[in-house]
C-alpha cells in the first residue's frame, strides 16, 4: 500500500488553539500508511505582493503542500473571516497553482454556536479559487468548540469525533 502525506493547516497561531486540538485529534483516525504532518510557520510568511521576492517561509509552505498528497486546515473565524495569518499563505499559492487539483478537507471551529460558519464559506471560496479538489462532504463547521474538550485538552465529544473520522475518509476517498 502507497505511503500517503497528509499536511494539516491549523489557521490559529496559539500554541493552545483548538484548531491545533482538531488537526492532533484527526490525525489519529489515519491508517498507519498514512504520513501527518502540522505545518509549523506561517507566522514566517510576509504580506502577499506579487512583486515581493519569496522568503524561507513561503518556500517552506509551497514546498510542504507540494509533497503533500492531501490538506486538512482547520481555522478559527475571526471578524467573521478567515485569520489574516491564514488567507495571506494561501494568496501565496496562486501564481505557482501549487493547491490546484489538491484534495482538502476544511474544518473551521468556534466556541459560538454559529461554529466559525462565516470563516468556513470564506476558506471555502479561496480554497474554489485555488481549484483544489474538494466535495460537499469535504467540510466540517464545530460549534461550541470548548464544551467537546476536556481538562485534558481531549475532544470528548462523540459526534464531533465521528465527524472528524468522515473528514478523514472523505479526504482519502478524494485521495484515491
Amino acid at each position: 500500500m502507497k505511503n500517503i502525506n497528509i499536511l494539516g493547516i491549523s489557521g490559529s497561531l496559539r500554541a493552545d488553539s483548538t484548531n491545533t486540538l482538531i488537526l492532533k485529534t484527526l490525525a489519529a483516525f489515519l491508517p498507519e500508511n498514512i504520513n501527518f504532518q502540522m505545518f509549523e510557520g506561517l507566522d514566517q510568511i510576509p504580506h502577499f505582493s506579487p512583486g515581493l521576492s519569496e522568503n524561507e517561509g513561503v518556500i517552506k509552505f509551497r514546498k510542504a503542500i507540494r509533497q503533500a498528497d492531501g490538506v486538512i486546515i482547520c481555522t478559527p473565524e475571526y471578524a467573521f473571516g478567515v485569520p489574516g495569518t491564514l488567507k495571506n499563505a494561501l494568496d501565496w499559492t496562486v501564481s505557482t497553482g501549487d493547491l490546484n487539483d489538491k484534495p482538502v478537507s476544511a474544518i473551521s471551529a468556534s466556541p459560538l454556536n454559529t461554529g466559525g460558519d462565516k470563516a468556513l464559506a470564506s476558506l471555502l471560496l479561496t480554497l474554489t479559487a485555488l481549484g483544489t479538489l474538494h466535495t460537499e462532504e469535504s467540510s466540517l463547521s464545530i460549534p461550541n468548540i470548548k464544551l467537546k474538550i476536556n481538562d485534558l485538552q481531549q475532544i470528548t465529544d462523540e459526534p464531533t469525533l465521528h465527524a472528524l473520522k468522515a473528514q478523514c475518509d472523505n479526504l482519502l476517498k478524494i485521495i484515491g
